[in-house]
């Protein structure tokens, strides 16, 4: 059973690009499962902001799309009362005034302006609600990915939204560090004895990071060729996680204790550069195959022309302190690939010396598996006897914690988290200014490297594992790709 959640201030959310595929999918349903748990103050509002012609009746028909199959329809009525429509556009006046009023009738409610747009906008936005005020009193401003294409657009977008809202106003969200695995990986290693002393270069041989996606891009196609997997991925959610598990104990679980240390974790990246970017990095791009038993166009064919945008990419990364010297970070991620599956693992140093017969079978490293999605839980494998009788023969099995299983209850998805906690003004689960600097200021020269070799990714099948590159690329240091599916 799950502790009760502690209640929020009364608060007004407002979520431009109201009418997109995130707020719909995502950011709507996660603050309906918040009113049914009783999360919602009644006079908090929830306001959608587009450019589409609808009225307050109309956004409500068309959320009830999709929250329909959640609940009853009378609670889905009361959840949609406190639901609202304004039509704007972040670069034309009119509307703006009728809107300031609306968000001003409730001076005493925090406000929440989410900009779940196009980067492009951030800055319009931002200068908008500058310019009626709307950035005073309990004012936040949630800030999606991606933060600019390099670290002098970020930069620029930074400086434009820093002029309106100040650094503990601004939350620069990350969904992937709402997830319960993650939160559960600083209890695993500062909640417990048996972990962090090992949590080492003299017992750590390597971490992989996989985040796979089964499908393709969509409709995020004309958004996803002008980024890519770097950029979408990699240089956000996978480094976060990445910064999670090699940080050192922060003092405590303030938030720029927090985030401190991840700092200091990606300014001890190894660079990757043209010097050696074609030997540590993999680019990969899906072509026509079979994917959840279905045949299904390559990345070309989808978007409609050729394109040398990675929609797969593996690399090798290094942290340069005494804590992960000589440790490799292993990190993949891409679109129509077997399984949908985010995990980290930890993989142990073998043994120094086997006691055991050849006939025993062979000696498996430890591995610490966190899954972040789906089924997010742990597992720990470990090797055992088998039982019963005939010689001692080992087996590598794990010790396996099913959050759904263990606690009864399904997890809250990721965005429940982060939206009440930017309504609490908890900054820990979202990135600071100068972490999005340091992100882009490593993953830059393996973008330049990358268009100054103006080579083509590599084609993979769609529903394979990405190129065979990516496989060459961790095993010749002699290790495997995790792939267990048990």
């Amino acid at each position: 059973m799950t502790a009760p959640s502690p209640l929020v201030e009364p608060f007004d959310l407002v979520i431009f690009g109201g009418t997109g595929d995130l707020a719909v999918r995502k950011l709507l349903p996660a603050m309906f499962h918040r009113f049914l748990d009783g999360q919602l103050p009644p006079s908090s509002r929830i306001i959608g902001v587009a450019r589409e012609a609808l009225d307050d009746a109309g956004y409500r028909a068309l959320l009830r799309q999709t929250l329909s199959a959640v609940c009853d329809a009378v609670k889905l009525d009361a959840f949609l009362q406190q639901v609202g429509y304004r039509p704007l556009d972040a670069r034309k006046d009119a509307g703006w005034d009728d809107f300031a009023a609306l968000i001003g009738s409730q001076p005493d409610h925090v406000r929440v302006f989410y900009l779940s747009t196009s980067p492009e906008l951030f800055v319009d936005i931002c200068g908008r609600l500058g310019h009626y005020r709307l950035n005073q009193g309990k004012s936040r401003v949630v800030l999606e990915k991606p933060i600019g294409r390099d670290l002098t657009s970020a930069n620029q977008i930074n400086d434009a939204v820093g002029k309106v809202f100040s650094e503990s106003q601004t939350f620069r969200i990350d969904h992937y560090l709402g997830k319960e695995t993650v939160q559960n990986l600083l209890a695993l290693r500062f909640g417990n004895a048996l972990f962090e002393p090992l949590w080492n270069n003299a017992h750590i041989d390597h971490v992989q990071i996989t985040v796979a996606e089964t499908l393709g891009t969509g409709n995020r196609s004309a958004y996803y060729d002008r980024a890519g997997a770097l950029r979408d991925m990699v240089q956000n959610h996978m480094l976060q996680l990445l910064c999670m598990v090699a940080m050192e104990p922060p003092s405590s679980l303030a938030p720029d204790a927090v985030r401190d240390e991840k700092l200091k974790v990606l300014h001890s990246l190894q660079p990757i550069d043209a010097g050696n970017a074609a030997q540590l990095t993999v680019r990969g791009q899906y072509r026509a195959g079979v994917a959840e038993g279905a045949s299904v166009p390559g990345y070309p064919d989808e978007l409609g022309h050729a394109s040398h945008t990675e929609t797969f990419v593996a690399l090798k990364a290094e942290i340069a302190n005494w804590r992960w010297a000589g440790v490799p970070f292993y990190l993949r991620t891409g679109k129509r690939l077997p399984s949908r599956v985010s995990e980290i693992v930890v993989a142990f140093k073998p043994v120094p010396h086997s006691i055991f017969d050849v006939a025993a079978g062979p000696l498996a490293q430890n591995r610490l598996v966190l899954r972040l999605q789906p089924d997010e839980g742990v597992k720990l494998w470990l090797t055992i006897k088998h039982p019963g009788p005939g010689g001692l023969r080992l087996r590598h099995v794990p010790l396996d914690m099913s959050f759904a299983e263990a606690f009864g209850v399904s997890q809250p998805d990721a965005y429940e988290r982060l939206l009440l906690d930017v309504v609490r003004g908890n900054p820990t689960l979202f990135m600071r200014r100068d972490e999005v600097e340091a992100a882009w200021r490593w993953a830059g020269p393996i973008l330049e490297a990358w268009a100054a070799g103006n080579e083509a990714p590599r084609p993979y099948a769609a529903g394979s594992w990405g190129p065979s590159a990516a496989v060459a690329l961790i095993e010749r240091d002699g290790r495997t790709w995790n792939e267990d599916s048990e």
